[in-house]
């Protein structure tokens, strides 16, 4: 066809509309609420998270990312998830802050490994394009896990018992987001003190997480198990008392999303049923009623969890 001599451009009004009349947003009932407190949507709101952790939180990083009551993570997975920021402007932010010398350039490089860890598991994603439902470690196809609704329901509510493990899922819950040395210690619990299939807490992380994706949500959960590609060791079973102790010490992050347990001594906050009657008493707290009692004792979860692996080992 012959090129056109030109082109008329279209001289009307373009409409278009208003995004709230989507009605995306939940509002009858509105169970959104925490994650609207918690969040600011869009690319703005990016690039100003971005630019408060380049202020307040990159500095330390290396050291406090593991604490949770802090504010050295950057909380940029959601928007990296839907694609609202890329990976690479963080990358080069992080980058120029520590070549500028306003943040130490170990904790510039610290978080950027931890960048090129999310970049790992969509490369692992092209490979494996099953990863959320096939375990890569073949072996665990026969692994005996539990089919039990009521612990998976405590650990979903965040009535384990465990108030670091609980604390967690009710952050997830409240606001759509959790702390990702908590995320490790909840997977965790769930995969060897319950010895429920990681799938569940796959998907209940899909159905919850504001920044969950599809490789680094089931990439993170295959990690934990021991089924995943260079993963944890399924051996390696958190403690979540000593994990509270060590990363919570003061129980700042456990309080405010356990506060029914606000009132306990740090000494025994972390293992509430450890508390005499006095201190439970005067806290406030009644074990099996305003707080429950842990579903299942650490030390014979531990065991319990070793010998499945035992039962799989060498196949």
């Amino acid at each position: 066809m012959p090129v056109p001599a030109g082109l008329t451009g279209f001289a009307g009004t373009v409409t278009g509309d208003d995004l709230a009349s989507w009605g995306l947003e939940p509002t009858a009932p509105d169970w959104a609420g925490g994650m609207r407190a918690a969040w600011d949507c869009g690319e703005d709101a990016a690039r100003a998270r971005l630019d408060a952790f380049l202020e307040s939180g990159l500095a330390g990083y290396a050291v406090n990312r593991d604490v949770p009551a802090r504010e050295n993570v950057s909380r940029l997975s959601p928007y990296l998830a839907f694609g609202e920021i890329s990976p690479n402007q963080v990358l080069y932010a992080a980058r120029h802050a520590a070549e500028a010398g306003t943040v130490p350039a170990r904790d510039a490089e610290k978080f950027e490994a931890e960048l090129h860890w999310r970049e790992f598991s969509y490369h692992l994603l092209e490979a494996e394009p099953d990863i959320a439902w096939r375990n890569i470690q073949q072996p665990f196809d026969a692994f005996p896990w539990r089919e039990c609704a009521g612990d998976l329901k405590a650990w979903q509510k965040g009535l384990t018992g465990y108030p670091l493990v609980d604390a967690g899922l009710r952050q997830l819950w409240t606001t759509g987001w959790m702390h990702n040395r908590v995320r490790m210690v909840v997977a965790s619990f769930l995969t060897k003190h319950l010895l429920i299939d990681w799938r569940q807490g796959e998907a209940w992380f899909w159905d919850t997480l504001v920044d969950a994706d599809p490789a680094n949500n089931a990439a993170s959960w295959q990690w934990v198990a021991g089924t995943g590609m260079d993963a944890a060791p399924y051996f390696r079973i958190f403690n979540p008392i000593l994990q509270g102790e060590k990363f919570d010490p003061e129980g700042d992050y456990v309080r405010a999303f356990v506060p029914e347990l606000a009132k306990l001594p740090k000494s025994v906050l972390h293992k509430p049923w450890l508390a005499d009657a006095a201190t439970l008493s005067r806290a406030g707290v009644r074990l099996g009623v305003t707080y429950p009692r842990p579903v299942v004792d650490h030390d014979a979860a531990r065991e319990r969890a070793l010998l499945a692996f035992a039962h799989i080992k060498g196949k």
